[in-house]
């Protein structure tokens, strides 16, 4: 970052006692760091001490005479290569989403044609209150960076996402390549995603059938944002009452056995797979040719297990990166790792389902779990939703990729080069 200017915003929440080892970071990489605090920040660190890390007078009034003589916030504006505010606040998301200017800081954001990132930092109930993320949604969508949150320990005692990230995160995260940032958003870009959504229809006779409440709505978001991703997307659906999204054409099954033929007759060159759909498990052994008329108080219909797509496409020899989702009433971890491990997935997408959850809402909150991490996304639009698992499928797409490459590189033999 040599020679970057980096304008460091700094708002009122706990986590603004790391800034100066941020500041110390980003100027260790090259960057000259011009901070600003808002009011609220300046209860929680010094100017004092940011100053004598950055090595520059902080800015912290609009209405400082001295400054603003040449008007120095739109020079400030200006003068920045980088806007990145951190920690980012729930008042300051709000702030910037609305495109109120009642202090410096969102002054200069609206004043700049720089880039701006933020990097939230908040308890984790505020983070996942509708209004923060429909703050953050609007954010992303006019191309500010959201960094974070992490999950973890929080300063009120609580557990979940929403402490900022670390110092080193955030530096490697503004310090990467143009390359790898464009990669950001489209780290799907030349990749192939498969993607099943909606229920399966099995017969019982020409009227009548077995299926579930799924509606297709996550499956079909995740389509829609691999695509806004880059990636190629091939959407097999069975039968839901929803268009497919802008520039997908899916292919439509009716029951189990004809999406797994579906899928497997697609499977070759894919390079992710994404089972959402929820396969029904079972099929009638006998299907009745005329509809079944009502005569005895009981009946009984033989069943038979359906063919597991999920198992069956993790089996495979050059199989694509596998996720799965488990929706579940009860136990949700438990089950989750449990089918995680059974199947050989690389990821299991999980989330409770039941009366005015999961199944036909245009919300949803799920957990997401891998052979060695995990992390907790709140309830949100399935939309918003599907944008921050189509990144974090990605990113472990690409770090499997690189593990695997590095693999390969350790297991050449050597090769003896004579003259």
């Amino acid at each position: 970052m040599n020679n970057q200017k980096i304008l460091l915003g700094i708002t009122g929440g706990i986590a603004a006692y790391k800034t100066p080892e941020l500041v110390r970071r980003l100027k260790e990489r090259g960057a000259d760091v011009q901070v600003v605090l808002t009011r609220s920040a300046r209860e929680f660190v010094t100017e004092t001490t940011l100053q004598a890390v950055s090595g520059r007078p902080v800015r912290a009034n609009l209405w400082d005479k001295e400054a603003e003589a040449a008007m120095g916030h739109i020079e400030l504006a200006r003068w920045a290569d980088l806007v990145l505010i951190a920690p980012a606040t729930a008042e300051i998301m709000a702030r910037l989403a609305s495109g109120s200017a009642p202090d410096l800081l969102t002054t200069l954001c609206l004043a700049t044609e720089a880039p701006i990132a933020i990097a939230p930092a908040m308890n984790h109930v505020m983070w996942s209150n509708p209004a923060v993320q429909e703050n953050r949604e609007k954010l992303t969508n006019r191309g500010i960076r959201i960094l974070g949150p992490a999950v973890g320990d929080q300063a009120c005692g609580e557990t979940g996402p929403g402490r900022m990230l670390e110092p080193d995160d955030i530096v490697k995260a503004v310090c990467a390549p143009v390359a790898v940032q464009n990669a950001e958003q489209a780290p799907l870009a030349g990749k192939t995603v498969m993607i099943t959504a909606g229920p399966t229809r099995e017969a019982i006779d020409p009227v009548r059938f077995i299926s579930n409440r799924s509606s297709g709505k996550m499956g079909y978001a995740l389509a829609d944002a691999a695509s806004k991703a880059g990636a190629k997307v091939i959407l097999i659906t069975g039968p839901v009452g929803i268009p497919a999204p802008d520039g997908i054409d899916a292919l439509n099954v009716e029951n189990a056995k004809e999406m797994y033929a579906a899928v497997h007759s697609n499977i070759d060159n894919v390079d992710i797979f994404i089972g959402a759909a929820a396969v029904a498990d079972y099929h009638a052994v006998n299907i009745n040719a005329e509809k079944i008329k009502k005569s005895d108080d009981k009946m009984s219909i033989e069943l038979a297990r359906n063919p597991d797509i999920l198992s069956s496409v993790a089996r495979l020899q050059d199989r694509p990166f596998t996720a799965g989702f488990a929706a579940e009433t009860e136990n949700l971890r438990d089950y989750a790792i449990g089918k995680l491990e059974a199947k050989n997935l690389d990821m299991i997408i999980a989330n409770l389902v039941g009366r005015n959850r999961g199944f036909d809402s245009d919300d949803n909150t799920v957990e997401v779990f891998w052979r060695d991490g995990e992390q907790s996304f709140p309830t949100t639009k399935k939309s918003v939703l599907a944008k921050d698992l189509v990144a974090l499928i990605a990113r472990r797409y690409r770090e499997g990729q690189a593990a695997e490459t590095e693999n390969t590189k350790t297991e050449l033999p050597a090769i003896m080069v004579r003259d």
